[in-house]
């Protein structure tokens, strides 16, 4: 996706009310998003298949592109000669304050890895951002010694920040702007949208302590002025 790519008027779209006055666009349709993933989906099975496959999702944002993912991966099982036998685990890692990636990675959650030891891994994430989480994340797994580790991204941000890392599946190549929903979130807001919207810059003056989307506080108030 270019730099100079707009995106979609938000009245085209069904979008919560309470979040209408923090965005600014519309950035990738849902429908989009499905068909580049169905497309990762074979490239996957094209590049992993014939091997028993751990999918680990890295969590939070990673959770509905992991989902959709793994469906057109079980369909495509389902339909052909060579089908991929798979099994799901889970992590979780933080990175982020606010809209910033801080560069101190925290593994907050996930299952004991030396079960991956031997194994061939793929990596679900929602966005490579600098790429300094996703190498500290591919470095703690190769302690365990698995037999290949693959990463797919739904998202990768073009920025002055990146180390140069680039995962092995690629849906969106995007500019250095904060994109929210489809699971990727604002200190935790945003992640109910089904596509991704770019972030309204000139709002975050109105946020308090620039953790609540402005939206969000009025809708707060809204629901008490109801009480």
């Amino acid at each position: 996706i270019g730099d100079n790519e707009q995106g979609y008027d938000l009245d085209l779209f069904c979008i919560p009310k309470h979040y209408a006055d923090d965005l600014e666009k519309v950035y990738i349709p849902h429908g989009l998003i499905m068909d580049r993933t169905e497309r990762l989906a074979r490239e996957i099975m094209k590049g992993m298949g014939g091997h028993h496959i751990v999918a680990l999702c890295v969590l939070k944002g990673g959770y509905k592109f992991f989902a959709d993912l793994l469906d057109y991966i079980k369909a495509l099982n389902r339909n052909s000669d060579k089908s991929i036998p798979m099994t799901v685990d889970f992590i979780r890692l933080k990175s982020y304050c606010n809209d910033q990636s801080t560069g101190d990675i925290k593994v907050i959650g996930g299952d004991d890895l030396s079960t991956l030891t031997g194994k061939n891994v793929l990596i679900v994430e929602d966005i490579i951002d600098t790429g300094k989480t996703m190498q500290t994340l591919l470095s703690l797994l190769q302690q365990y010694n698995p037999k290949m580790v693959k990463v797919a991204s739904l998202l990768v941000k073009r920025t002055p920040r990146s180390v140069g890392y680039r995962p092995d599946f690629v849906g969106f190549e995007v500019p250095d702007k904060f994109v929210v929903g489809y699971a990727l979130d604002y200190n935790e807001y945003f992640r109910d949208l089904n596509v991704t919207h770019l972030r309204d810059q000139r709002d975050r003056e109105r946020e308090i302590q620039g953790v609540i989307p402005a939206g969000v506080i009025q809708a707060q108030r809204d629901r008490e002025a109801d009480l």
